[in-house]
């Protein structure tokens, strides 16, 4: 009896580890996102989004809404109900001081759309439009009367200006006068760290940026259809459809760069900067053209078996229609937290205690460890990102895994993405947490490095330059090695049901001594995908390039743009994944398949007969002439001769 008890113990012992381990890394979680919801409510306590959003005047008023007094502010507390925009007194001469305009500003109803050049004109203005351009405590009838009407009024004259949804800012129309403007503007955000520069880039092309991401979406579902139905005719169009993308974009970035550069209005900061990133758009653009394009030539005589490959994935997700839905949900989840993390960001951003200081006027001072808190909610945004997108890839994973080692492939299980959901959720959320905090983790090293970067290259440094580079280079290509060995993780879990360490270890093994036979199929397709991402970015990018055009004299895009190049690359891979995975996963079945199973009636293949053509085919092209004598597999110890389930 004292036996058997040692050898279930024995037994049971690799399910305790994992249950434990996967307990504590729950507990891990839990308690960082404790940490954030502690974050939240002090950014929501101390801090004040409307400021950054809508605007503030010098007084401590937020423009467009209703106020609270300050204490030792007498102008403080009032209803800005109606008045929305910021005008500042002197916009023609505006100076920055610590991060801060120097210039008196006022909420005002509606910006001056001629220009004043008198007290009168001042006084006209307030009473035939009800905005009143001189400080509150000042009436409109004693605008010409006052003796300091002259202090408390702006500078004369006036330029004309519009309420450009800029941060709410009335801006100069007069060039002179806004190119002193607009240059405050880029300085002071220059001089911003890189969280307050990413928050400026979304609230001033937030417009644009939402309709070129709705676009993205819709490619992206389009593009998973046209997956769905994949023909030698259509993989030949997406191909055409790429290269055209290419070609274009980087043709309209440089006709774009040469128009600006040679455009003699090109004065301003904001214009100068938006030329020195289209070349470096357009550079971009190129190399990846002509790698691309060489790719593709390269590789054009696999296209048949890249469209055999896709047609078994959309035989699979034709038996579970519901994994083309996965990545919706999955993508509204993620914009969900997006925008929870944003408007936490803002609200850190804002927050400050207000202090009064001479005239009554209203400054708010930062308050300490804002900028850790800050740090700590980034690297919450990057670990549960990479947490959802691994809930993803384990659920498809999993429901690929149920119908490929079911006997009957004509009478698939029931529900089994929801059964694969139930499983992820009851026993193996901690491998999905340890697999995205070990991309988290080296994520980070290279954020850090992109900071330190940006530090030194005022200093021109090239060796510490070059230094950052290699160092760079090298965590990419770590994290995506990382990621690839994830995702074969997840697959084995869903399979033998172990956790994280013991999966990656199985699958390592098993895609090693496969690597010859299984490594070229899962490439070509995962090559096809990545053309799908760069059509879904090359339009949008495109179609923010024609949208931005149009606004050149008021816009820095250079933030929007990139903004809008990451969602639709974000995007698409969120929906294409499906089809990555469940390709990856079904090789991965089979090459587990081959190692377990002999072919014998004791022990059938899983694989079906499609499958298993479609591999001893793509082999065969892989090894040449000389290796087309061989069987297309073999077990590595007895020899058995793989064959389909019957």
């Amino acid at each position: 009896d004292s036996g058997d008890s040692v050898s279930e113990l024995r037994e049971w012992r690799p399910v305790i580890y994992r249950k434990c381990t996967d307990s504590l890394w729950l507990l891990l979680f839990f308690l960082f996102w404790a940490g954030l919801m502690f974050i939240t409510g002090y950014a929501v306590v101390a801090g004040a989004a409307e400021r950054l959003v809508l605007g503030y005047d010098s007084f401590g008023n937020i423009c467009g809404r209703k106020n609270t007094p300050v204490k030792g502010a007498p102008l403080s507390g009032q209803d800005m109900t109606n008045k929305k925009y910021v005008f500042f007194l002197n916009s023609c001469s505006l100076e920055m001081q610590s991060l801060k305009i120097s210039s008196l500003s006022l909420c005002v109803s509606s910006c001056p759309q001629e220009q004043l050049n008198s007290l009168e004109d001042l006084q006209s203005f307030a009473r035939n439009n009800g905005s009143c351009l001189c400080v509150y405590n000042l009436n409109i009838s004693s605008y010409t009367l006052g003796p300091k009407a002259a202090e408390l009024c702006p500078t004369l004259p006036v330029p004309p200006s519009k309420s450009f949804p800029l941060l709410n800012r009335c801006v100069p129309q007069d060039p002179e006068c806004y190119s002193k403007y607009a240059s405050v503007l880029i300085s002071m955000v220059n001089e911003m760290d890189v969280f307050h520069r990413i928050l400026s880039g979304i609230l001033a092309g937030r417009d644009t940026v939402i309709g070129l991401s709705v676009l993205a979406l819709a490619f992206s579902f389009i593009l998973v259809l046209a997956f769905r139905f994949i023909r030698t005719l259509l993989v030949h169009t997406l191909i055409a459809l790429v290269v055209f993308g290419l070609l274009f974009v980087s043709g309209v970035l440089w006709w774009l760069y040469y128009d600006y550069r040679n455009d003699p209005s090109t004065e301003l900061e904001t214009e100068k900067e938006n030329v020195k990133f289209l070349l470096g758009y357009a550079v971009f653009s190129t190399i990846v053209t002509v790698v691309l394009l060489s790719l593709i030539l390269v590789l054009r005589k696999r296209l048949q078996f890249t469209v055999q490959l896709f047609q078994i994935v959309a035989k699979i997700i034709g038996r579970i229609p519901f994994l083309l839905f996965q990545p919706l949900w999955t993508l509204l989840i993620l914009i969900v937290f997006w925008v929870f993390w944003v408007a936490v960001l803002l609200s850190l951003g804002t927050a400050g205690t207000a202090q009064t200081t001479s005239g009554g006027h209203v400054e708010y001072r930062a308050l300490s460890g804002i900028c850790y808190m800050v740090w700590y909610h980034f690297i919450g945004l990057i670990w549960t990102s990479e947490f959802i997108l691994a809930c993803q890839q384990m659920t498809i994973a999993g429901a690929v895994v149920t119908c490929y080692f079911n006997r009957n492939k004509n009478s698939p299980p029931p529900h089994p993405v929801l059964s694969s959901i139930s499983v992820l959720f009851c026993y193996h959320l901690g491998t999905a947490i340890k697999g995205s905090f070990l991309i988290t983790v080296l994520r980070i090293p290279r954020i850090v490095l992109l900071y330190l970067y940006n530090i030194l290259n005022q200093k021109e440094s090239a060796c510490a330059k070059c230094l950052f580079k290699c160092c760079f280079c090298c965590f990419w290509c770590l994290e995506s090695c990382l990621r690839y060995f994830n995702q074969h993780a997840y697959t084995t879990t869903a399979i033998n049901g172990t956790n994280f360490c013991t999966s990656a270890k199985d699958a390592v093994f098993i895609l090693a001594k496969n690597s010859a036979k299984l490594a070229s199929i899962s490439w070509f397709g995962d090559f096809i995908l990545f053309l799908g991402k760069v059509f879904v970015v090359c339009f949008t990018v495109f179609g923010g390039l024609m949208a931005f055009n149009y606004h050149r004299e008021l816009q820095a895009w250079v933030v929007p743009l990139l903004l809008i190049g990451f969602f639709a690359y974000v995007t698409s891979h969120s929906f294409l994944s499906v089809f990555e995975v469940t390709a990856d996963a079904m090789v991965l079945c089979f090459a587990i398949d081959m190692e377990t199973n002999d072919g014998s009636a004791e022990k059938p293949y899983f694989v079906d007969q499609e499958l298993l053509t479609f591999v001893s085919q793509s082999n065969k092209l892989t090894a040449g002439q000389k290796h087309r004598s061989r069987r297309p597999f073999q077990d590595n110890e007895d020899g058995t001769e793989l064959q389909p389930m019957v």
